[in-house]
């Protein structure tokens, strides 16, 4: 339930940390700005049939993370996806706060819209 220009400002952001850590890991930045980075970002954060949109929008809307996944007939992969980025961004010193703060939200409680709005206070950046 968030404007056209909060997600276009988390989308951005949040492609400009997948870059990052990509890079941090020996990838190439043009591969990230490509289909399997813009492409699967925007069909993942659009596409009705997308399962990790779907999770997002479910715990949005107040279910458990946990729960949501066990009742999930495929695979989440961003759920635990998410958990093994988290520790590699540990692991290298890559900043990437809104995968931290999604994994708070899928592991750790913390409330949707406290964290969009914490997001959103986020000072401006180069991306």
């Amino acid at each position: 339930q968030l404007g056209d220009n909060a997600k276009a400002s988390l989308l951005t952001r949040s492609l400009n940390e997948m870059v990052r850590l990509g890079v941090e890991l020996g990838g190439q930045k043009e591969t990230y700005l490509g289909l399997s980075g813009v492409g699967d970002l925007m069909a993942t954060c659009s596409g009705d049939w997308s399962r990790n949109r779907t999770l997002g929008q479910r715990i949005g809307k107040g279910e458990m993370p946990a729960a949501i996944v066990e009742s999930q007939r495929s695979v989440v992969e961003g759920y635990v996806a998410t958990k093994c980025l988290q520790n590699i961004c540990g692991e290298k010193k890559v900043d990437a706060p809104i995968l931290g703060t999604i994994h708070a939200i899928l592991y750790g409680g913390l409330n949707p819209m406290t964290a969009m709005q914490d997001l959103m206070k986020r000072d401006l950046k180069s991306e």
